[in-house]
């Protein structure tokens, strides 16, 4: 059950579900704050609602000038469930609303510098640095729209449902009547024609037809605009004075647009993530922490899930999933082992490498050179295999370091356990 336990936890970090059934969605780890994603609606012209963000009483001149009816006060974490969650202090609840101004900001102060926990939350909760003040509008009617690059489709898919605010899995399964999917052509883009017939689809009447398919249109230019492969929002609601707002929304974007999108990756958000994962990933190294006490280091997600399978089978227990990738330099291999030693659980190394277009040489080098930097106390087991495999067999054995090798992964897999 644990080395299942461990798998688990591995595939649901390489691949995640598709968010509607029949579309496969590719699928991408950047994590924005729902104003951070508003703050994107907003540049684009889609209509939200006005908010400010505060971190404290020491923001309370940024509400001189926000005059509403009524204000909505959010805890901005990256987990759902606020309105139902508690804080650490005792205070109860991650979304209030008042129409008295002066108790924004103590609401606020009950907020900031707290942990916030929720049904998704970790058990200790989430710490809450930032608070969204916005208008609390009232809402007429929900509905829901997303536009998702879909490979079935070699493009962008809008996918539309009077049926707002609900579950959208359950609305297709249930009544798909009331789903629309509507291809876009990726070089023409979204044509008027086709966002009034999904406004119309929508439900939306009279004069807000024409506003529904403005809406439209200008979270289809977004979606280009950021090299987006989800927006999602829900609801898209109709208010009582006659608007139509974008109420929530949820954006995941193309990780190869990174260099093309620096600042909207910069916003990223790391609060649950664990820091060795987030300095792997400076580095361009796949890693994920595990509950076991020997550290993996494996070229390839399939060799890194034997791994650890085959170290299970031989009665250990994998700190890690750690895949350096077939373009691994030797400063990677470095700081490799800075991130599998900086867990104080790890009480041994193995080292797994196919050399296909990962060099054997390569990697043995970054060993050395690792083992020497860092005075490594930890057994270490290293199995190579392919590519320049005899040179990095002699360049291991000349080091003069302690490095036990192993012919086959059985093996190594085996004295990895037994070291401990």
């Amino acid at each position: 059950m644990a080395a299942l336990a461990s798998l688990s936890k591995v595939c649901s970090r390489l691949a995640k579900p598709a968010l509607q059934a029949g579309l496969k969605i590719p699928s991408r780890n950047l994590n924005l704050l729902e104003y951070q994603s508003k703050k994107l609606l907003e540049e684009s012209g889609v209509a939200i609602q006005n908010f400010r963000i505060l971190e404290g009483k020491k923001d309370a001149d940024v509400l001189k000038d926000f005059n509403v009816n009524e204000y909505v006060i959010k805890a901005q974490i990256l987990a759902g469930g606020r309105g139902k969650g508690h804080f650490d202090n005792g205070f109860k609840g991650g979304v209030h609303i008042t129409k008295d101004r002066s108790q924004v900001i103590p609401l606020v102060e009950k907020m900031v510098g707290h942990k916030l926990i929720t049904k998704q939350t970790p058990k200790d909760g989430i710490l809450v640095k930032k608070v969204m003040v916005a208008d609390s509008i009232n809402i007429v009617r929900e509905t829901y729209l997303s536009i998702v690059m879909d490979r079935q489709h070699n493009g962008p898919v809008l996918i539309a449902s009077p049926a707002g605010g609900m579950d959208i899995e359950a609305v297709a399964e249930e009544t798909p009547e009331k789903i629309k999917t509507i291809p876009i052509d990726i070089n023409g883009g979204i044509t008027r024609e086709q966002a009034l017939e999904v406004a119309r689809f929508l439900e939306f009447r009279g004069p807000l037809v024409e506003r529904a398919a403005n809406e439209i249109t200008k979270l289809y230019n977004l979606f280009t605009k950021v090299d987006a492969v989800q927006i999602e929002i829900n609801p898209l609601a109709e208010t009582d004075d006659g608007r139509v707002i974008s109420v929530d929304a949820k954006l995941n974007f193309d990780d190869n647009a990174q260099f093309r999108q620096r600042d909207i990756f910069a916003m990223e958000v790391h609060e649950d993530t664990d820091p060795k994962e987030i300095e792997a990933s400076k580095y361009n190294l796949n890693y994920i922490a595990m509950e076991g006490n020997i550290g993996c280091l494996v070229n390839g997600a399939g060799l890194a899930m034997a791994t650890m399978d085959i170290i299970k089978l031989n009665g250990g227990s994998p700190a890690n999933f750690l895949d350096v990738g077939g373009s691994v330099k030797e400063e990677q291999v470095l700081k490799a082992f800075q991130i599998l030693t900086s867990d104080p659980n790890v009480k041994a190394i193995l080292v797994n490498v196919f050399g296909g277009i990962v060099n054997c040489a390569t990697i043995a080098n970054g060993i050395v050179s690792a083992t020497k930097t860092m005075n490594l106390q930890v057994p270490l087991i290293v199995r190579l295999e392919g590519t320049n495999v005899n040179a990095a067999k002699k360049i291991l054995q000349e080091s003069g370091l302690k490095i036990d090798s192993a012919a086959d992964l059985d093996e190594a897999a085996r004295k990895a356990v037994q070291s401990i």
